[in-house]
């Protein structure tokens, strides 16, 4: 897939990583136990999340977009730059070669898939599907995966405490479950094929019911058009054959209990369904609240217009510019501490002043009454103690991950602008900022790029993919 070069292709690229990079968040459970935290990625085991970062674009030994992952482990002292690791399949233990637009670490997800309390990495692709295990040392040895299996995701999906690896498989929902061999062989696999052409795209997972077993909601589409998200319930025996409807048009999303009533909730991004002109609306958030049925009709609908949420609805124009798309990336977690999650919402196509495109986040906190713009707050390249400057099509905001790099029961901001010029166009870079009692602040601000971290970086679009 050859990499974007007009604005017109960045906006297409934009379209499809919505597609290929939805954000996923386990919820917490039934309102009569202890609400559990979302998983930690842990891949070396010292308590401390580690960030995985895709570089899907990256030309490696000079193969033209074979891609990269870097992985920067945590610590007492947050995220540790200074000795991170570079995986591709030049690496060794990484099954197969690298390949011309083999783009690997386009799809990625983290669980414990073998259950040895090491967090696995399971990284999605047409071509080279495998599972990097956890160990004492961070990842090492992989696992190839069947093909295919490019849009990859994780939860637990009939409730036995093993982690299970969902994917899109050649159109249809397939469920591998847990625990998975070091062959890369699951326990069993639960194929459900979609009858009609609109094949899952993005998979949200979490337990939208508090029975205590992970629910799956895709967004469905074909060609150019949009279908309502989907809601498949999962049970004791995998997932139900039948699904239900959210009864929106959405891209991406997660789900949290963003109000602890012991039902997570779906937040997902919404689009008209015409999937072609959302890369030119301003955005809106929608959550569709969590039942004993899945699904509730109690929703709401967040945008820049909404009071206590900064900025402004500000729609493309005539092709010409991409709209703020409010809602283009979503994460959950606790930034605050106070047991409820948050929502951080990519804005890359926000204006900032005169700067085009230039990007922000906004981060929404979640409370008894649920998702509200109370108390939202905004950040950008241009804010004090961010570093850089805000540069027209930056699209910082594109990537956005809540996890507790430090360990100190807060959720870091992890954003990524993967359009980001370094030494190279387009080579990416990625920001962390501190979770506090009061929220993100921009104190401590780390941020890195593949130069920094040794990582190849030209076109990388480093931080296309952050794991989760």
């Amino acid at each position: 897939m050859p990499h974007p070069k007009s604005r017109r292709g960045v906006a297409r690229c934009a379209a499809l990583a919505a597609l290929l990079t939805a954000p996923l968040v386990l919820s917490a459970g039934p309102a009569a136990a202890a609400a559990p935290k979302t998983p930690v990625v842990d891949f070396n085991g010292d308590g401390f999340a580690d960030l995985a970062v895709s570089a899907p674009y990256a030309t490696v030994s000079g193969v033209y977009q074979a891609g990269s992952v870097s992985v920067v482990y945590g610590s007492s002292a947050g995220s540790d730059t200074a000795h991170p690791q570079l995986i591709t399949q030049a690496t060794d233990g990484v099954p197969g070669d690298l390949m011309e637009y083999g783009t690997f670490g386009t799809s990625t997800a983290a669980r414990d898939f073998d259950g040895d309390g090491y967090t696995d990495l399971a990284v999605g692709s047409y071509y080279a599907p495998m599972v990097l295990w956890g160990s004492a040392h961070g990842l090492g040895d992989a696992a190839a995966l069947p093909d295919p299996s490019y849009r990859v995701a994780a939860g637990d999906i009939d409730g036995d405490g093993h982690a299970d690896l969902i994917v899109n498989a050649n159109g249809n929902l397939e469920v591998r479950f847990g625990p998975i061999t070091r062959a890369g062989v699951p326990a069993r696999t639960d194929t459900l094929e979609i009858a009609d052409e609109s094949g899952p795209q993005d998979l949200a997972v979490g337990d939208m019911n508090g029975d205590g077993k992970d629910d799956v909601v895709t967004t469905n589409g074909f060609e150019e058009m949009q279908f309502q998200s989907r809601y498949y319930k999962g049970t004791s025996t995998g997932l139900s054959s039948t699904f239900k409807s959210t009864g929106f048009y959405t891209v991406g999303g997660v789900v949290a209990d963003v109000n602890q009533d012991g039902y997570g909730d779906f937040v997902a991004r919404q689009v008209d369904h015409v999937s072609e002109m959302m890369d030119y609306d301003a955005g809106a958030v929608r959550v569709v609240y969590g039942s004993a049925n899945g699904p509730s009709t109690r929703t709401t609908k967040i945008t820049q217009n909404t009071a206590g949420v900064p900025g402004t609805d500000e729609a493309g124009d005539n092709y010409r510019n991409l709209g703020d798309q409010f809602g283009y990336s979503l994460a959950a977690g606790d930034v605050t501490g106070d047991g409820y999650p948050d929502i951080a919402v990519g804005v890359p196509g926000e204006d900032i002043g005169s700067v085009r495109e230039a990007g922000a986040v906004v981060l929404l906190k979640g409370g008894a009454s649920g998702l509200t713009g109370s108390g939202a707050q905004a950040f950008n390249q241009s804010t004090s103690g961010v570093p850089g400057v805000s540069e027209t099509s930056d699209n910082f905001g594109r990537t956005v991950l809540l996890v507790d790099v430090n360990a100190n029961n807060r959720a870091d901001l992890v954003a990524a602008a993967p359009l980001e010029d370094g030494t190279y166009k387009d080579s990416g870079a990625v920001w962390v900022l501190r979770g506090s009692k009061t929220g993100t602040t921009t104190t401590n601000i780390a941020s890195f790029s593949p130069g920094s971290l040794g990582a190849p970086e030209k076109e990388a679009l480093f931080g296309q993919r952050l794991a989760r």
